[in-house]
């Protein structure tokens, strides 16, 4: 909703610079922005439903966290307990902001700074909730963003140095430079995927040794005659890979 509004001012902001609408009060403010008419009218209408809206949703995550924390345990408990102070606090801080006017003075100038920095809180409760008690399984969530980011990157260059080095130097058609790229780029995707595994074995250990235990385990599995073998080997890799609180296995007789 907030990303819905910023978008609404720029929409307003570009009409009325186009329009030469660009009247502005004794603050440097676009008065379109504060009395929409004509075009940016429904400006007025997204004023009136944006902050009703944002409170009711903040109101609902904040309810739906306390209720969360009751149920939870252990670490879950803590990554909630720091998402819940921190909306609150934020919360609280843009209320105070948004109720009170705080004047010129030194005293009032303070105030409203620590109620705007109140709005800080839901990043830094964020930040501690995410790096200290891993919310959000963080460790997967970077070794996939800068694994992608990084095949994307290489595929693309590879793309894009293949077509120039095809159309200005070789003077094939462009067509034809776009198609042999297109191919090439197909053909390097599956290694440089390789890339995936390199990036997790730095930031993902857990994921990169659980890939490994099972790659091991398929290999033995070629060479495996014995059933119970089978079976104990089995419950050993998925204990080691997945770290369930409890294995069951059943195996169809005959």
């Amino acid at each position: 909703m907030a990303a819905a509004w910023a978008v609404g001012t720029i929409v307003v902001t570009v009409y009325a610079i186009a329009t030469h609408h660009t009247s502005v009060d004794s603050g440097g403010n676009l008065t379109l922005l504060d009395d929409p008419d004509g075009f940016a009218a429904w400006w007025g209408v997204v004023n009136d439903l944006f902050f009703p809206m944002l409170a009711s949703g903040w109101l609902a995550s904040v309810i739906a966290q306390a209720l969360s924390y009751r149920r939870a345990s252990g670490e879950r408990r803590h990554q909630l307990k720091w998402l819940l102070s921190g909306s609150v606090l934020a919360g609280a801080s843009l209320a105070t902001a948004a109720g009170h006017t705080f004047g010129d003075s030194v005293f009032g100038r303070i105030l409203s700074a620590i109620a705007f920095a109140g709005i800080l809180a839901i990043p830094v409760c964020l930040a501690v909730a995410i790096l200290r008690y891993r919310l959000y399984d963080i460790d997967r969530i970077v070794s996939r963003t800068l694994a992608y980011a990084i095949v994307t990157g290489l595929l693309v260059g590879v793309y894009a140095g293949l077509v120039l080095l095809a159309i200005q130097v070789l003077r094939l058609h462009s067509t034809v430079a776009v198609a042999a790229a297109t191919l090439a780029a197909a053909a390097l995707f599956a290694p440089v995927r390789r890339v995936q595994h390199a990036v997790d074995r730095r930031f993902n250990r857990a994921r990169y040794d659980a890939d490994r235990t099972v790659t091991a385990f398929a290999a033995r599995l070629q060479d495996a005659v014995d059933l119970d073998t089978v079976r104990d080997d089995l419950a050993g890799v998925v204990h080691a890979a997945l770290e369930p609180a409890h294995i069951s296995m059943w195996i169809r007789p005959g």
